[in-house]
Formats: structure tokens, sequence, C-alpha cells
């Protein structure tokens, strides 16, 4: 198999990193409280709260928001807010509720990654992507020269070896600190190049794909569209090594004991709950409390299908906005606001993930969690992805 992984030259902050990690733009989306409270902690501090767009906000004055993100990242290069460190890996420990989850953190080419349905690519989006969620992440990318992304991929190593084998070097502690609003805590170990090699070679397992989006796709199928749109303007020998070819994400074992999925529920809102409920109850076997639906049907990427199916259905006759929420009791909290109801979905098997993206198939967006809305990846490692 061609090596798809890349040993990147990482970029952190210089200090505080307590509010310089933020969690995934696309949680707490119908929460906009959350976002409140992180923009008072963060206050004037440095921080990658200042390089993202929360999705909670997407929609009002996106353009507006998008150059003022290319502003703060050139601002925090000319203040010196972030240094290089040397060509090498991170490996991390974040401590959740489900245990101890470790993770590479390593680049790889986007030339071998594909979300299109069909196409037989060693790294694959989970997935489908939605296009209508695509331009302004690709607006993103374009107007900063630096990334710092949240995307988790799983790699397959039923063994360990990987991290077994960092785990036993003398490695440089990089950041050991609590993550903001309840994230856990996290800890990061340099690994040098001439120990990274060897990491690498041990995730690269064989099998169809040999890696796939844990978490993030829309971001890395954005990182590929704004990979296309440079590489228009390069010649062959400039497209080999220009950086945007190249995307940083956490790798995380698939086989990892911490590693457990998560349903992500369904939230209609803006809309007439009694008649969604009324509408969904009739076509599909519930059970019902207040304006939460409970599907009597077994996890399985055909129920997904069919519910947002007939969610689609209801809302272009009666009107209404999905919101995908992580965790049923956020689903029912948001279910009791006026014109809301909410659609509980089982999780998907981790057991049963490969298989599902045999022959470049994809599950249905949203499909499932890598843990809960607060053990999702907090933007800290970036890289460098344009010559500016």
């Amino acid at each position: 198999m061609k090596q798809v992984l890349r040993i990147p030259r990482v970029l952190l902050p210089r200090e505080g990193f307590e509010k310089w990690a933020v969690i995934a733009c696309d949680q707490f989306t119908s929460d906009r409280a959350y976002w409140q409270r992180v923009e008072r902690s963060v206050g004037d501090a440095p921080s990658t709260l200042n390089f993202i767009l929360p999705e909670a906000y997407l929609g009002e004055d996106d353009e507006a928001r998008i150059a003022a993100v290319r502003e703060n990242v050139y601002a925090a290069l000319e203040r010196d807010a972030v240094v290089k460190l040397n060509r090498g890996l991170v490996l991390t420990e974040r401590a959740t509720r489900e245990g101890v989850r470790r993770g590479i953190v390593a680049a790889f080419d986007l030339e071998a990654y594909s979300c299109e349905r069909g196409v037989l690519s060693p790294v694959r989006s989970s997935e489908a992507v939605v296009a209508e969620r695509m331009p302004v992440r690709v607006q993103l990318r374009a107007a900063s020269p630096l990334e710092f992304p949240h995307a988790l991929i799983f790699y397959r190593d039923k063994k360990g070896k990987a991290v077994k084998g960092l785990l036993r070097e003398e490695l440089e502690k990089l950041y050991d600190f609590d993550l903001m609003e309840g994230g856990g805590h996290i800890t990061g170990w340099f690994v040098p190049a001439y120990m990274a090699a060897e990491t690498l070679a041990a995730m690269h397992a064989k099998g169809d794909p040999a890696f796939a989006v844990a978490d993030g796709d829309h971001s890395v199928a954005a990182a590929k569209a704004h990979w296309e749109n440079v590489k228009k303007t390069l010649t062959e020998e400039e497209r080999a090594s220009h950086p945007a070819r190249f995307m940083l994400a956490e790798f995380i074992n698939i086989y990892d004991p911490a590693v457990t999925f998560h349903a992500i529920h369904r939230l209609v809102k803006e809309t007439d709950a009694e008649a969604f409920c009324d509408y969904f109850t009739r076509r599909v076997k519930c059970r019902r409390e207040g304006n939460v639906l409970y599907p009597a049907f077994a996890a399985s990427p055909e129920a997904i299908a069919e519910t947002d199916a007939l969610l689609e259905a209801f809302i272009r006759a009666d009107g209404g906005r999905i919101d995908y929420i992580h965790g049923q009791k956020e689903l029912v909290r948001c279910a009791a606001q006026e014109g809301c109801a909410g659609v509980v979905l089982p999780p998907i098997e981790k057991d049963d993930f490969f298989s599902f993206l045999k022959e470049g198939a994809a599950l249905p967006k949203k499909s499932f969690s890598v843990g809960g809305s607060k053990e999702k990846r907090y933007y800290l490692e970036g890289r460098e992805i344009s010559y500016d």
C-alpha cells in the first residue's frame, strides 16, 4: 500500500493551553449558551476560538466572520503566539468517561482521500458529506495560512503495536492540562521523526479502507476541496510537496477500549411539534414521551437513512429545520422548547464500522459519534498549509 501518512511540523501555542483549546465547531449547535461561556472564558487570551466559526452561528454574517478569522490568524503569527516544533508526531492521552483514549497526531495525503461513493481510496469518509455544508468550510480554509483541525481518523491495530511502542519510550511532554467546559484531561508527548516512521508503518493496516474518518467528515472533505482548488494553480513539481496537499488529524485505534460509539439524535425545530409527532408515529412504531420519539427499530444504517428521509419529507411539506444532537438528555432538553420535537436513534455497533464501508459505501450523515459531545477533539495542534 502506498504510504499515505506523513510526519508533520506541528504548531502549538507558546502558553495558555487551557484557553487555547476549544471544542470542535460542530458541537453544541443548538446551545449558544455553551459558546457564550467559552467566549467569556477565553476573553482576550490567544485561542483557537478566534480561528473557527462555531456552527451555532452559521448563516449569520459568515463572510465577516471568515474575514475576522483571517485577521486573527495573521495577528497570532505577528505576535509569535505559536511555536513550530521539529518534524515529528504527537502522542495524546485523553481522559474521558469511557477511559483513557490514546491518539497519534499525524498528517496525511489528501490525494489518498475520497468522500465519493464507490471510490476505493485508502482514506475514506465514513458518512455522507452534505454539499450545502461545504462552502463556508472551504472558504475558511482558503482564508487562513494555518490549520487547526478537529478531525479524528480511525486506523486498525488489533494488538495496539503503534501506541505500545511509543509508551515504552521516554518522550518529551508537550502539554498536560484540563480541557474547558468539562472536556476531561489531555496530555501530549512529542514523537521525534526517527521514531515516527516505525509508528506510521504500524498504523498502515491492510483492508478496504485502511483509514476512515471517525469525526470531522465535512472538515476533511473541505480540505480536499481546497486542495483541488490550489492544485489547479501549481506545476506538477509543486503539487508533490505543497502544504495544502496534506492535512493534520488525530488518528485513533478503533480497537482502543476507550473508543465507544454513541448515537446522534435528530431534532426538528421551528415547526409544529404536534404535527411532526403525529406524522412520524403514523409511519414508524414509536414510544412517545412529550415531544421525544423512541422508534422501535434496531441500530442500522438503513434505520438512520429511513429516519432522515421521513424528517426531510416532513420539512419539505410543513417547514422546519433539522439539527443533530449528541446525548439523549440534551435532546430531551432541546425538544422541550417551543416548536421542537426529537427522535432518539440507537448507536451502530463499533465492530461493524469498517464492514459498512466496503466497496466505497458510506454511512448516512451523522450516523454515530465517537464518545459523547464533550469528548470530541478540541482544537490544539496546528500546521502550516500555505506559503503566505
